[in-house]
């Protein structure tokens, strides 16, 4: 029989793996990051850029904290080493304390520091900032992202730990610990992998996964990815009638290339 030792460690395991990673069983328990802080992140709906901005910093810290609850955990799961006495425990045991209280008293420095004068120091902040008129701050762009996030003529796709959203005026891509914006008169869109799956779950055809890098303008702006499937019924679906036509006549564009 596993010694409870090894059980918890198991266990632990697949927990911070499901917690980060949040498969849809732990979506359906509540066991993430934005609902078991939901009072404080507020609503993604109201304010989209003051959500992420709180939701990046929550998610960060949240995740520093595991191999401290690892320890702890192992705190009882393992008594006989004495490890609830850090001066007593296997030298092993020490340095894995160590690395446990520097990863959220780092994490807890740099969201002290994203959080200053407004969160004007946040990475989507200060992107934001790049697309703020010289009369105005990053508060205005965000401003105009949270009416255009309200919407509903946007377009939003994605597994949560990496959504794709397309406003009338922007390209953003959701990750766990970063928002990536675009503007779309600003950006240029380049495949960069394809890959050919058998079946589509949907239609029982053959389907195409396509890798698209989206690249501003501005060099300021980093690069990043999107992924979709080849499937024509997508730009119809970016709202023809609206700004979205460019950015779907552009991925047309690129299907028929290929």
């Amino acid at each position: 029989m596993d010694s409870p030792e090894v059980t918890f460690t198991l266990a632990y395991l697949v927990f911070a793996v499901c917690f980060v990673f949040t498969p849809n069983e732990f979506h359906s328990a509540g066991l993430t990051v934005q609902n078991l802080l939901s009072g404080w992140l507020g609503s993604e709906d109201a304010a989209f850029v003051s959500y992420h901005l709180r939701r990046t910093a929550a998610t960060l810290l949240c995740h520093s904290l595991l191999p401290l609850g690892y320890y702890v955990g192992m705190c009882c799961a393992a008594s006989e080493k004495r490890l609830y006495s850090p001066s007593h425990a296997p030298e092993a045991w020490q340095l894995f304390l160590l690395l446990a209280v520097t990863l959220p008293s780092v994490a807890s420095i740099l969201i002290y520091y994203w959080s200053q004068d407004q969160w004007t120091c946040h990475p989507l902040a200060r992107t934001l900032a790049l697309y703020a008129l010289p009369q105005s701050g990053w508060q205005a762009v965000a401003a105009s992202i949270n009416t255009e996030f309200r919407r509903i003529d946007k377009f939003a796709t994605g597994v949560p730990g990496a959504r794709v959203i397309v406003t009338d005026t922007w390209v953003m891509k959701v990750t766990t610990y970063r928002v990536h914006v675009a503007q779309q008169q600003d950006v240029h869109l380049t495949v960069t992998e394809s890959r050919q799956h058998e079946l589509s779950p949907d239609s029982n055809l053959p389907v195409q996964l396509l890798t698209i890098c989206v690249v501003s303008a501005s060099p300021s702006v980093q690069p990043f990815d999107i992924r979709t499937a080849q499937d024509h019924d997508l730009v119809s679906t970016w709202l023809p009638a609206s700004p979205l036509l460019a950015l779907g006549a552009e991925l047309d564009r690129i299907w028929r290339a290929m």
